[in-house]
């Protein structure tokens, strides 16, 4: 009987050394920051046919995958260029010299343009862990309707920037 309640104490033991050695570790974190290493992936947002004059907007999602090493626990903040127009609060989709009206938000509501934190726009915080180094975000396109573009392909080239 005695051995039974000496082992619960040396694992419990083990356990506070183990917290101790956590703790240390989040007090440390900051001056490991350096070896932290990041990458980001994304997929475009593929609007596929537009109807002209269409009554509602067409909607696409897209992603933005961020894996990071080295780290225990970080916010990273992800954003996005305003593309070729050069300006977020109406981005262009370009065939030639036609252009189609567009814009890419944070939510599926369509309501916060996803910018770099400027004029309208907001960006997105991503939280990144050592139990989950890897995050997906959803990118939110919406083509405005009403619009009556010239058949063609458009594109717009954005650019993603992931600060930690």
């Amino acid at each position: 009987m005695p051995e039974r309640f000496v082992r619960p104490a040396a694992i419990d033991a083990g356990r506070a050394a183990a917290l101790a050695c956590a703790a240390l570790a989040l007090f440390a974190a900051p001056a490991a920051r350096a070896a932290i290493s990041c990458t980001a992936a994304a997929s475009g947002v593929s609007f596929g046919i537009y109807t002209p004059l269409q009554a509602s907007a067409l909607q696409a999602n897209g992603t933005i995958s961020i894996s990071c090493t080295g780290v225990l626990y970080d916010v990273a903040t992800v954003s996005l260029s305003p593309g070729m127009s050069g300006n977020y609060a109406t981005r262009t989709l370009t065939s030639g010299a036609a252009v189609l009206d567009y814009n890419l938000y944070t939510s599926a509501a369509d309501s916060t343009v996803w910018g770099n934190g400027s004029g309208s726009s907001s960006t997105v915080q991503a939280v990144i862990w050592f139990f989950a180094p890897t995050t997906t975000l959803t990118v939110y396109g919406a083509v405005g309707s009403g619009q009556d573009p010239a058949p063609g392909t458009y594109t717009d080239t954005i650019t993603v920037s992931v600060s930690y």
